[in-house]
């Protein structure tokens, strides 16, 4: 062993000499040493070199002081926010017990016993007014006994909840403080996708934390099957953004360059396909828009709850199919009527099912959220003026509002499958693009076990092919058809007659869970979701 060891010293002599010169110049030109994990690491020695110059240069060195006066601005007027609940479980008087043991005694008196335990959570704020209120997320607050708000100076001040709002994960909350920083709102209406914005808040309790990215999407709803933590909302109308959003950052605010709060940070797509769960980071962050939550939390401020404007009537996104059916022009876009509530707003005005709204007092609707957040962010007893297209003709339609229903749900279309069965008179279209769908009477009995009202006229489906173009755009069993290509469907005559003309794209009026609606039957597309107003 020795031998071989002097051998190796004489063979690799010249190496070993240069790389002991390697090691030399290194210490001569900077610092050895080695890091956390054992692996040498070099840290070059401070130099005062001139870096790189120009007018390019320029123009990021004044972008980024642009990018340090938003955050200095921003950052005094946002909160950290410390919640504790109070839960009750089920179990031992002996925590640390064995599970072993605890298969023998699990069940004797005492041993599974409510139990009162604390749970604490962190989130963010962003302070609105000087005298102490701060807006943030219902879901950071929600069942909370206490409530502690940490400033960006670090005074901890006791937070009272003023309200919240479930429908839109809003809430509003009170510290016994004066001369407060605040930041201002502004019009979240005027983003456009590709906008710079920060978000700020306190993600996984490091505090104060400033991130930067770009609006991604607008108008994500319901459509998009988003969740936050208590469930779906019954508003959904988030700003899609790729600056890094995370757990903690919950109720900070989204600003825009100019250092407005244009939304409420509030959910992130994670890695458990849910939102606002465990998971990190994934380029997909969510929040309020800021005209949304400022009718939200004035409401709250002055009265203590939320009010909103209602329609009453089905709504969805204009598709380009609905838009061809009701002879609306190319490149329409706008909210679809699919249903009118008998003696609500809309009817009382005029409004009718196939109606396309495209403005709210001169405002522009691109679509059945952005409809929604419109009428949902005005008064109760507004008038207000819709323009529409009524087969392809434009016109202005005053609407005084009603009061939105608190417990009305966010979708409220057809589709969900109900129970139905064979009877008398039923028809099957060999042929056609209502192949496969199998209907017959709506006899007493059927609208009794289905709940269908005695004014809905038509026939209901008993089955669906699987593999029929019906079955692809989501008609089932129980389904109800009132009309096709706008003839009215009273029996099953009426259905086979014109199911036999239906060769290409058809119109279906149909009846489900208590709303009627409009749906074309195409082999590549369904009719959408539809949201009550």
């Amino acid at each position: 062993m020795q031998h071989e060891t002097r051998n190796f010293w004489r063979d690799n002599f010249l190496g070993v000499s240069l790389a002991l010169i390697g090691l030399l110049c290194l210490a001569l030109s900077g610092t050895l040493y080695f890091g956390h994990h054992g692996y040498p690491q070099i840290t070059a020695a401070a130099g005062n070199g001139a870096g790189l110059a120009g007018p390019d240069i320029d123009t990021l060195e004044r972008l980024n002081k642009a990018y340090e006066q938003i955050a200095r601005t921003v950052t005094p007027a946002v909160v950290n926010i410390a919640t504790t609940q109070v839960v009750k479980t089920q179990g031992s008087p002996f925590p640390g017990m064995d599970p072993f043991f605890r298969q023998f005694f699990g069940n004797m008196p005492g041993f599974n016993v409510p139990r009162e335990q604390r749970e604490h959570a962190l989130g963010s704020g962003v302070i609105i007014s000087p005298d102490g209120y701060i807006v943030t997320n219902n879901h950071v607050v929600q069942h909370a006994s206490d409530i502690k708000v940490m400033l960006d100076n670090n005074k901890t001040y006791k937070g009272k909840l003023v309200g919240a709002d479930p429908q839109t994960d809003v809430a509003v909350i009170k510290i016994e403080a004066s001369n407060l920083p605040t930041a201002p709102i502004g019009d979240s209406s005027q983003l456009e996708v590709g906008d710079t914005v920060m978000a700020f808040g306190n993600p996984f309790g490091l505090n104060f934390t400033v991130t930067r990215g770009t609006v991604s999407a607008l108008g994500r709803g319901q459509g998009d099957r988003l969740q936050i933590e208590q469930g779906p909302l019954a508003i959904q109308n988030f700003i899609q953004t790729d600056a890094a959003i995370n757990p903690g950052n919950s109720g900070g605010p989204l600003v825009n360059v100019r250092g407005q709060v244009v939304g409420i940070n509030t959910a992130i797509l994670s890695n458990n396909s849910s939102m606002g769960g465990e998971g990190g980071f994934m380029g997909i962050g969510f929040a309020i828009p800021s005209n949304m939550v400022e009718h939200v939390m004035d409401d709250i401020i002055k009265t203590g709850k939320v009010t909103r404007g209602y329609l009453g009537v089905n709504i969805q996104d204009l598709t380009d199919q609905m838009a061809r059916e009701f002879n609306a022009p190319a490149n329409t876009r706008g909210a679809f009527i699919q249903n009118v509530e008998k003696g609500g707003p809309g009817e009382k005005a005029g409004l009718k099912a196939g109606d396309i709204v495209v403005s709210f007092n001169g405002k522009p609707v691109d679509s059945g959220g952005g409809l929604t957040i419109l009428t949902t962010s005005s008064n109760p007893g507004t008038t207000v003026t819709l323009g529409i297209l009524r087969d392809g003709k434009q016109q202005d339609v005053r609407v005084t509002l009603g009061t939105r229903p608190s417990g009305l749900s966010a979708n409220n279309g057809p589709g969900q499958e109900q129970g139905g069965e064979g009877g008398p008179g039923e028809a099957t279209p060999s042929s056609g693009t209502l192949r496969g769908l199998s209907v017959q009477s709506l006899t007493s009995d059927i609208r009794q076990q289905l709940n269908i009202p005695g004014d809905v006229q038509g026939v209901v489906i008993s089955q669906v092919d699987p593999n029929s173009p019906a079955a692809a755009n989501g008609l089932q069993q129980g389904v109800v058809i009132e009309g096709i290509n706008r003839h009215p469907v009273q029996s099953v005559a009426d259905f086979n007659r014109y199911a036999a003309e239906a060769k290409g794209d058809t119109l279906l009026r149909v009846f489900a869970e208590g709303n009627s609606a409009f749906i074309v039957i195409s082999p590549s597309g369904d009719g959408g979701d539809t949201d009550e107003q």
